[in-house]
């Protein structure tokens, strides 16, 4: 197992990170259990949850499974979604943001979490307001470092550029979803995070099972997989050539002698400035499948026909500016 550091901090995570999202849905105690014991066991020391996750009992079942070996684990869980009914119960008001931690912390059985992150943009609270409460605690020895998710990129900027002008905590690292069929975040987010040194933390390599080989190239529902249950979460996402992808993806694993999900999560681990890839199972014996992800480098030609086959095109103002640069460098040669 590789390990990195997570930005500019000085925390070192693996290069898979398990996700407990089914944790309480779908993978009971003791197959929780089973899957983090596994997962230490390999060398994983970065484990994600979020308080929404089945109404808080993932961060419970976790915590449980993590019993005793505390020292060992680097969590992260989020928070932003309603927790209950009342009109501060989600967002990210000082109210709720207090409140949350302390909830998250009973649940999980533990004195603070490595990495606090905003699962969500809040539209009504002041940047400022929730940032000066995640830094009281940081102060409070609550959290040890703070993070977002899903922020556009300005956002970003902003939120970093009010922590700095303001000697407040500052996020260290950024999760979005990322994919061989969603690489959106290669033209703004990612620049910044390099620029800024922002760990990334990526969500949904797989694109929901889709990268998995469970699906054929046109298929967006598949029997026995969370199409079942209507989540489709990320396939409204999906770029253009995804079927495309997913076809060159199923060959490449084929010729690798590996599977396409091992093939998918190492594409994202090799990409420029990736920290970590979240990767969830619902049993033990996946998340084995999943770990034949490390150990082994994708390159040399199988990682340049993924990189062109999924590559997206440049958008207004990057593709003018290419362009022109392009232009630029001919004229003076």
């Amino acid at each position: 197992m590789e390990y990195r550091r997570m930005g500019r901090s000085g925390l070192k995570v693996s290069e898979i990170c398990l996700g407990t999202m089914t944790f309480g849905h779908g993978t009971d105690e003791a197959e929780a259990k089973a899957i983090v014991d596994l997962a230490l066991e390999a060398g994983i020391n970065f484990f994600d949850t979020a308080n929404s996750y089945s109404n808080g009992r993932s961060e419970e079942l976790l915590g449980k499974a993590l019993k005793g070996r505390r020292r060992d684990a680097v969590v992260a869980t989020k928070f932003f979604n309603p927790m209950g009914s009342g009109p501060n119960d989600s967002g990210m008001s000082r109210v709720h943001i207090m409140q949350a931690i302390e909830d998250s912390l009973r649940r999980l059985q533990m004195d603070y979490v490595d990495l606090y992150y905003i699962h969500h943009v809040d539209r009504e609270t002041p940047l400022e307001e929730m940032l000066r409460a995640l830094d009281d605690l940081v102060h409070q020895g609550k959290v040890r470092y703070i993070a977002c998710s899903n922020y556009e990129a300005w956002r970003l900027m902003e939120a970093l550029w009010i922590s700095d002008s303001k000697n407040l905590a500052r996020f260290e690292c950024y999760q979005p979803q990322y994919s061989l069929v969603v690489r959106d975040i290669e033209q703004e987010i990612m620049p910044i995070c390099r620029l800024k040194g922002l760990g990334v933390v990526v969500w949904s390599p797989l694109a929901g099972g889709f990268l998995t080989g469970k699906y054929k190239p046109g298929e967006r529902s598949v029997s026995g997989t969370r199409s079942d249950e209507g989540w489709a979460y990320p396939k409204q996402y999906f770029a253009a050539n995804a079927d495309e992808t997913l076809a060159t993806l199923l060959e490449t694993s084929q010729a690798l002698g590996r599977s396409p999900a091992q093939v998918a999560i190492r594409w994202v681990l090799e990409q420029p400035g990736l920290t970590s890839a979240i990767v969830g199972a619902r049993t033990a014996d996946q998340l084995r499948d999943n770990l034949g992800a490390t150990g082994w480098r994708l390159e040399g030609e199988a990682l340049e026909t993924l990189n062109r086959v999924s590559h997206l095109p440049d958008r207004y103002p990057e593709s003018m500016e290419k362009n022109m640069s392009e232009r630029r460098a001919q004229a003076v040669r």
